[in-house]
């Protein structure tokens, strides 16, 4: 079985996935999101999420479909509530192309 690091360094981004995700960060309350999540190696609720920061449900979903869609967090729905995960992976890789510059 492959280590994160070996995975991680075969994992390239496209450049219309790096561009999804510099857009993304763009926002600094996703950017935040990012931290958050970061601090954590397990799934974190969305509710605990909210409760840390005074912004609208209907934003924080807004953010989070966002980070979603440029491949940086994973939501797992659970009925009506949410666990959200940073995809470490994506986050190594990004970092790596930035790296290259």
């Amino acid at each position: 079985m492959p280590s994160e690091s070996e995975l991680t360094a075969a994992l390239t981004l496209s450049a219309t996935q790096r561009m999804a995700i510099l857009k993304a960060l763009g926002e600094p309350r996703r950017l935040e999101i990012i931290e958050r999540l970061s601090h954590t190696d397990q799934s974190s609720a969305c509710t605990d999420l909210r409760a840390c920061m005074p912004i609208a449900a209907a934003t924080l979903s807004h953010h989070l479909k966002e980070l979603e869609s440029a491949g940086l967090i994973h939501i797992t729905r659970e009925g009506k509530f949410a666990r959200l995960t940073l995809r470490r992976e994506i986050w190594q890789a990004f970092l790596t192309d930035l790296g290259r510059l």
